[in-house]
């Protein structure tokens, strides 16, 4: 990837990818899978070229000769990690624990692979706190959205006390605040304070797994996040329907006609 312009500590980028996509409907792998004519990998990694220095992309074993076929077209230098297991997010993150660990990363950035639709100023102003020298353990974007499928409960503090999840069967606001599938933890926070938290992680009540998003609330009670709003509702659009890929077109579209896309 391309060394930023900016001073700053390397960065390792982990996109965790090993879903099936079978809400997306389509056999192709789902990172492969093209926003206006463009596979999300590749929106990806030429959103984020400047911002950091090594990729992990995290694939499930039926994908990998397919990823990492495309990989080899596009030259792009990617290490891929397979989870053979589908145990959850939080292991397909923690995947990248060698790379990390044996890199000069001071910071991790992820992202899921279908957050495609993430405002290039957005990822700026994530980079520009990444870079303070007492940058939070974790530091993420959110908005404000209406019928939220994940909602960040604060006290009255404002810290985050709670994630609740749609998928696992929580009662959500009608307007919440969303993270939007984008995280920079600081390099202790991935080597150990997520580990930590996945030796007793709170399982999905509805689907079993082990789910990343409650370290949010875990490591916000040791007073280790920092949040922001990000530039548009729409760029938190995850891709996990046909509707939803045609809402983020409709949206990058839009975007790109501003002289903005990626």
């Amino acid at each position: 990837m391309l060394p930023s312009a900016e001073p700053r500590a390397r960065r390792v980028l982990v996109i965790p990818a090993a879903g099936l996509g079978s809400r997306l409907k389509t056999t192709t792998p789902k990172l492969l899978v093209p926003v206006n004519g463009r596979p999300m990998l590749d929106r990806l990694l030429h959103l984020y070229r400047e911002m950091v220095d090594e990729v992990v992309v995290v694939v499930h074993p039926s994908f990998v000769d397919a990823v990492r076929s495309h990989l080899r077209s596009i030259e792009a230098h990617v290490q891929l990690e397979v989870q053979r297991t589908p145990t959850g997010m939080l292991d397909a993150i923690l995947l990248a624990h060698r790379v990390v660990e044996t890199s000069l990363a001071g910071r991790v950035w992820i992202t899921w692979c279908d957050q495609v639709g993430v405002h290039p100023q957005t990822v700026q102003r994530l980079g520009a706190l990444s870079n303070e020298p007492a940058a939070a353990p974790l530091i993420l974007p959110t908005v404000r959205r209406r019928h939220p499928y994940i909602h960040l409960e604060r006290d009255a503090a404002g810290t985050i006390v709670r994630v609740r999840h749609r998928r696992e069967g929580d009662a959500l606001p009608e307007v919440g605040e969303s993270e939007m599938g984008l995280f920079s933890l600081s390099r202790a926070a991935y080597l150990a304070e997520l580990p930590a938290f996945a030796d007793q992680p709170e399982i999905g009540a509805a689907t079993g797994e082990r789910n990343f998003l409650p370290f949010i609330p875990w490591i916000a009670a040791r007073g280790g996040v920092t949040t922001f709003s990000a530039v548009d509702e729409e760029e938190a659009i995850g891709v996990n329907t046909p509707e939803e890929l045609q809402a983020i077109e409709a949206y990058l579209t839009q975007r790109d006609g501003r002289g903005i896309g990626v």
